[in-house]
């Protein structure tokens, strides 16, 4: 019985150790604030011309204070791929945001009215991906039944008649859906 608690115990001492040498997530190289990847060692190698067109479908908003993780995502697809040596011109990146998710692209003062006062963690991001050249598209469906008036969103945010016409016109000029 005094060696198992023993074991045990070195067990549990070494587990501490094992997560010490976990890989660390790291930022950059495109944003430092957001889009936290790791270092991997691929054996899908990415070709050097490789050119990504790609759109994220948003619908779940964030926790209140908390940066919307779909959001970060497109952060997280282009820190990956500058990190794994495409060009970041070569990096395409639309968001079509609907639903719940579409009060993460209030304009501060906005979402502050709308919220009790509340700060809005998205906005930040959302000017990042924006100046970044990401599009960040709003469905006008889910704007209308939410009462989100064009004004009250992030400047640069895009208002589509809806979020299927929105992934259509994408799709048609090459963007393929993200499904993470």
């Amino acid at each position: 019985m005094r060696r198992a608690s023993f074991l045990l115990a070195a067990l549990i001492a070494l587990l501490p150790a094992a997560a010490i040498s976990a890989p660390d997530a790291r930022t950059g190289p495109v944003f430092t604030e957001y889009g936290r990847t790791f270092l991997v060692e691929p054996d899908l190698p990415i070709p050097a011309d490789a050119e990504f067109k790609v759109a994220f479908d948003i619908s779940a908003a964030a926790t209140p204070g908390e940066v919307n993780r779909h959001i970060d995502s497109a952060a997280r697809f282009i820190n990956m791929q500058v990190a794994a040596g495409v060009p970041r011109e070569r990096i395409h990146v639309a968001l079509v945001v609907h639903g719940p998710a579409g009060a993460d692209l209030l304009a501060p003062e906005a979402y502050a009215a709308r919220s009790g006062g509340a700060q809005s963690a998205n906005a930040p991001l959302v000017r990042a991906l924006l100046d970044h050249g990401v599009r960040v598209i709003l469905c006008g469906q889910s704007a209308a039944a939410m009462g989100l008036a064009k004004a009250d969103l992030i400047p640069g945010v895009a208002l589509a008649l809806s979020a299927m016409t929105a992934h259509a016109l994408l799709q048609q000029d090459g963007y393929t859906l993200n499904p993470f």
